[in-house]
C-alpha cells in the first residue's frame, strides 16, 4: 500500500510557477508509475502528467505540455510538478497517484491517491 501526501499548492497570478510536491510511503516508490491529474470539465479526472519509476520516461497532456514539469528523487520518494507560465484554466484540485500498471494516462490505472493540494490561478 502506497501513501501519498502533497503539498505545494497555492495562490499565484497568471504567469506565475507553482512546484508541488508529493512525498510516498509504505512501498517501493521508485516501482511505482506515479501521476498528476486535476478535476476537469466533463472528466472526473483529467490527466496532466506522469513519470516512469526510473524518471526515463515522462508523459505529459498537450494542455500543460512546455509548461509543466514532473520529475522524480527516489532517494527522497517524492515526485514534483513544476508548474511554470501558469492560467487560470490550471486552477483546480492536483493530486497525486500512484500506479504499477495500465495506461499512465488513464485515472482508473492508479490505485493509491493523494489528498490533492490547491492551486488557484488569477487572471
Amino acid at each position: 500500500q502506497v501513501q501519498l501526501v502533497e503539498s505545494g499548492g497555492g495562490f499565484v497570478q497568471a504567469w506565475g510557477s507553482l512546484r508541488l510536491s508529493c512525498v510516498a510511503s509504505g512501498r517501493t516508490f521508485s516501482s511505482d508509475t506515479m501521476g498528476w491529474f486535476r478535476p476537469a470539465p466533463g472528466k472526473e479526472r483529467e490527466f496532466v502528467a506522469a513519470s516512469t519509476w526510473s524518471g526515463g520516461n515522462k508523459y505529459n497532456a498537450d494542455s500543460v505540455k512546455g509548461r509543466f514539469t514532473i520529475s522524480r528523487d527516489n532517494a527522497k520518494n517524492t515526485v514534483y510538478l513544476q508548474m511554470n507560465s501558469l492560467k487560470p484554466e490550471d486552477t483546480a484540485v492536483y493530486y497525486c497517484a500512484g500506479a504499477t500498471s495500465g495506461s499512465y494516462s488513464f485515472g482508473g490505472s492508479y490505485h493509491y491517491w493523494g489528498q490533492g493540494t490547491q492551486v488557484t490561478v488569477s487572471s
